[in-house]
């Protein structure tokens, strides 16, 4: 554009689903494969991508982003990248959100972090420096692919915005799911946002 505004994007996906993602226990370091459910359906997200061409595809190194990413059709152009791991949920890692209350009522991990992981301030700061690649690439005129995690997405999409990551908290984002960040003008939006519909495909 001719006042120098990017319009590249930043596609992320969520891993497929995992035993853990059922039940809902916070998943971080635990090096979990996907359900054969997950398998089945992640297909359908890189049906969903084919055809799409993209500058860099980057993934968590733990196996259900890797795996996602294999199955999407993207490995062969994949690098790992440790900025995409999930929140270290320290002494709360298998947890669920109910268990951790019981030991800490009104608990909330975007504010208050994890006891022995990681807390906001230091996944805000892991993330800032994930966005300052991105913006670059996109700078560049490059398109990035982006497998990770839950958590971690929803950080990475507040503070592409340049929100606080306390907003985190009301982003849903759901296993197998396609999400872009992208521009209009100068400004870094959130374009589509947790979008499951190809895995209605029967």
């Amino acid at each position: 554009m001719s006042d120098g505004t990017p319009l590249q994007r930043i596609v992320l996906v969520r891993h497929a689903e995992t035993p853990w993602s059922l039940t809902g226990q916070h998943t971080g370091s635990t090096d979990l494969p996907l359900t054969d459910t997950g398998r089945d359906k992640v297909v359908l997200a890189g049906q969903r991508l084919r055809g799409q061409v993209f500058t860099r595809v980057l993934t968590s190194p733990l196996t259900r982003a890797r795996e996602t990413c294999e199955l999407t059709g993207f490995a062969g152009q994949a690098e790992l990248h440790d900025g995409l791991r999930e929140w270290d949920y320290g002494r709360y890692e298998g947890l669920t959100t109910p268990t951790i209350r019981e030991q800490s009522p009104g608990w909330e991990l975007y504010r208050d972090g994890a006891p022995g992981g990681e807390s906001p301030d230091e996944v805000a700061a892991r993330v800032d420096e994930l966005v300052g690649e991105l913006v670059e690439l996109c700078r560049s005129g490059g398109h990035a692919l982006l497998f990770s995690h839950g958590h971690l997405l929803r950080a990475l999409a507040v503070r592409w915005i340049r929100q606080p990551i306390a907003l985190g908290r009301v982003l849903g984002l759901g296993t197998g799911s396609i999400s872009t960040l992208g521009w209009k003008r100068e400004l870094r939006v959130i374009e589509h946002w947790n979008d499951r519909s190809h895995l209605e495909v029967a």
